[in-house]
């Protein structure tokens, strides 16, 4: 939902430094990687050691610049299929240095309990539900159906996440943590039944409709 919607404003935001960047030849595909290694460090270096509003928002930041590469790859003319793999599987990485770090943190920084189980059942659902979510609209895509439905983008997941993990960093309760990665855990089961629901339906109307 977010990132429907925000693509056009990032691209206004980027389109400057995209340009300089250009100007000193630098590649798309390497502003991804470079963009990815920097989430990972500081995945593994803040929220993994509990520093989890400082983690959320250097995070929050990389991943509002997270649009810089494609902007600077329209300006370039250097668009490429390659280019969109490696974005995609770039994200996953990323996506999963974020959520393991805040289940790692679950799970050897909270304090036995309710909320602990809690955060640790759903943060092991979320990280098999992010790395699903793409993976289901991929197989989709590869049998012609571009299946864009469902609730739980990338951006909502991360930004839902690192906001709930501020929260009980700030010392609102550690229930905070569990129920964004609850929330995580839910939308992205959700999401890969609509898309599979999608599938199933269109791949259906193209077979009644060729007999």
């Amino acid at each position: 939902m977010l990132g429907n919607h925000g693509r056009g404003i990032t691209a206004a935001i980027f389109t400057p430094p995209a340009r300089l960047l250009a100007r000193m030849g630098v590649s798309p595909n390497a502003v991804t990687v470079v963009g990815t290694t920097i989430t990972v460090i500081l995945a593994v270096t803040l929220l993994g050691r509990g520093y989890l509003w400082q983690g959320g928002v250097a995070l929050g930041f990389v991943l509002f610049c997270d649009s810089i590469d494609g902007v600077l790859a329209r300006l370039t003319g250097k668009t490429s299929t390659f280019g969109a793999f490696l974005d995609s599987t770039m994200d996953r990485i990323g996506d999963g240095a974020v959520f393991g770090s805040l289940l790692a943190w679950a799970v050897f920084g909270m304090d036995a309990g309710a909320p602990r189980i809690l955060a640790v059942v759903a943060g092991i659902i979320a990280m098999v539900g992010v790395g699903t979510v793409p993976y289901a609209r991929a197989r989709a895509e590869s049998v012609g159906v571009i299946a864009k439905v469902g609730i739980a983008e990338r951006t909502d997941r991360l930004i839902i996440a690192l906001v709930c993990a501020a929260f009980t960093d700030w010392g609102f309760g550690q229930w905070w943590i569990g129920a964004g990665l609850a929330w995580v855990a839910f939308a992205s089961a959700l999401t890969v039944g609509q898309r599979v629901l999608f599938t199933a339906s269109a791949l259906k109307a193209e077979s009644d409709t060729a007999a």
